[in-house]
């Protein structure tokens, strides 16, 4: 039987729930991505997981880097290529766990906390040690996810408030599985024409955890900051840029 996290955290779910409005709802200026990222690729052929609409993948391309994607939602990958230059950016869809890809990547990476769409940890651990196969012997794993914070959601549970304006309000709801570390939550978005629901579930991992991951898959953390800047990671950063290498 399917349960909650199997079916929310199905890409083409996502996709479904999430394309529509994705761009104006993660209004993220990509330049300091971009910029971090370019400089490790060097131009040489790179891959984003989880490409999505190309949030930082068609700026990338733009740079003169060779970005392919992969992506589990076909709704997202339209979008992506439906913009300008979107169509010379190369998408398998697929799981990005698997890395269905052929050949090798000086620069393969994942963002905005996306590793944690995988909802099963056994899955988390699948996709390093694909990334690690298709990786350069010189090459570089990155990814950007926050720190979990399990104090934040009190006996698993959490409300918050979004916004409220003339026209509408909405909030958002978490369930968590403090011993799991996953989560199921549900956007709730009240307009005069009704309540529309946006759910995502995601499995946090700690940076240790992402380490040993690493670890296992043959790679090892090379560099870790705070953010895309490279301000120092320290024990209070709410998040992390990591680069792995292979060992």
């Amino acid at each position: 039987m399917s349960s909650s996290y199997d079916v929310i955290g199905n890409p083409s779910f996502f996709g479904r729930v999430w394309a529509e409005d994705y761009d104006s709802e993660t209004e993220l200026d990509p330049t300091p991505a971009v910029d971090f990222l370019a400089q490790l690729a060097g131009g040489r052929r790179t891959l984003e997981l989880a490409i999505g609409t190309g949030r930082v993948g068609l700026p990338l391309a733009a740079r003169g880097v060779p970005v392919e994607g992969v992506e589990g939602s076909e709704l997202m990958a339209a979008k992506l290529a439906a913009k300008p230059g979107g169509s010379d950016v190369p998408v398998t869809i697929g799981d990005m766990a698997d890395v269905p890809v052929s050949g090798r990547f000086a620069l393969v990476y994942l963002v905005f906390n996306t590793i944690f769409n995988l909802v099963d940890v056994r899955r988390q651990a699948d996709c390093f040690a694909n990334v690690a196969r298709v990786l350069e012997p010189d090459g570089a794993f990155v990814i950007e996810t926050y720190v979990p914070a399990p104090s934040h959601f009190p006996d698993g549970k959490r409300v918050q408030a979004l916004w409220a304006d003339a026209e509408s309000a909405a909030i958002e709801v978490y369930d968590v599985d403090l011993a799991a570390q996953r989560f199921v939550s549900q956007k709730v978005i009240f307009t005069a024409d009704g309540i529309r629901l946006k759910p995502h579930a995601e499995r946090y991992s700690f940076p240790g955890e992402l380490d040993l991951m690493a670890e296992r898959a043959g790679l090892r953390l090379a560099e870790r900051y705070e953010s895309w800047d490279r301000r120092p990671f320290t024990g209070s950063s709410p998040g992390h840029v990591s680069v792995y290498r292979p060992m």
